[in-house]
């Protein structure tokens, strides 16, 4: 999400197709883990399932960190492990959520399915609106998006305090203010897309080596992870009304 050009290694130069194979990689591994970790809730090992999710968010926040503000651009091994640790993340976000509706009887299998399904229907579409230049990524689009993507951090950090200290969680709660917010997080995580498609496209023309791919994909990843997250929490709003 919104990953920047900065310094790569010496390689041959990075092509359209290593942005799909390394993504490729990396989701699998996204999806590998997550498995692994809502087996583990299913399991009945919930105790260790809720470690590794902690864990898992933890490691990936830090990993991204380190892939930013890194002076070399594109590891695979920043980025697979930060797929392993969002993936661990994602199976117990995923139980989490729709854990709820097992016990109710609605379908959670059903509910993540149309989650992932909106993510890259959310993707796909977002890479036509790219390729046919309806919207133009520029300098200003990418301030005012960044800009606003920081904005909504420091709502969701905002709402945990007030949640802990007040008991309150209009932005994560379920009613109107919730759906409204998940609403605009998707729309962002849409647009942030614009970001990840422009990055990988410049890379691509000015002749980066290929090990830059690794840092298009994790930036890819972030998006879809953040994405997915929103979507599965939307229609998890509408499956309690």
């Amino acid at each position: 999400m919104g990953a920047s050009a900065g310094t790569v290694s010496e390689d041959r130069p990075m092509t359209v197709d290593d942005v799909v194979t390394k993504t490729g990689i990396t989701l699998a591994v996204i999806v590998a883990f997550a498995v692994i970790n809502f087996g583990l809730y299913l399991g009945g090992y919930g105790s260790i399932a809720s470690i590794l999710t902690l864990v898992g968010a933890v490691a990936g926040f830090v990993l991204v960190m380190i892939h930013a503000f890194g002076k070399k651009y594109g590891s695979p091994v920043i980025t697979l492990a930060y797929a392993a640790a969002e993936g661990l993340f994602l199976g117990g976000f995923s139980f989490a959520i729709t854990g709820q509706f097992s016990v109710a009887g609605a379908d959670a299998g059903a509910l993540i399915f149309q989650a992932i399904l909106g993510t890259f229907g959310v993707f796909a579409g977002m890479l036509v609106v790219y390729r046919t230049g309806a919207i133009r990524v520029t300098p200003r689009f990418n301030r005012i998006l960044t800009a606003a993507i920081f904005g909504v951090l420091i709502l969701v950090v905002g709402n945990l305090l007030l949640s802990i200290f007040t008991g309150m969680n209009p932005l994560r709660g379920g009613g109107t203010i919730a759906i409204v917010f998940s609403l605009v997080c998707i729309v962002l995580g849409a647009l942030a897309f614009l970001q990840d498609f422009d990055v990988a496209d410049k890379l691509v023309r000015m002749g980066a080596p290929s090990q830059a791919a690794w840092g298009v994909a994790l930036g890819l990843a972030v998006t879809l992870v953040w994405l997915y997250t929103e979507i599965l929490r939307l229609l998890s709003y509408f499956q309690q009304r």
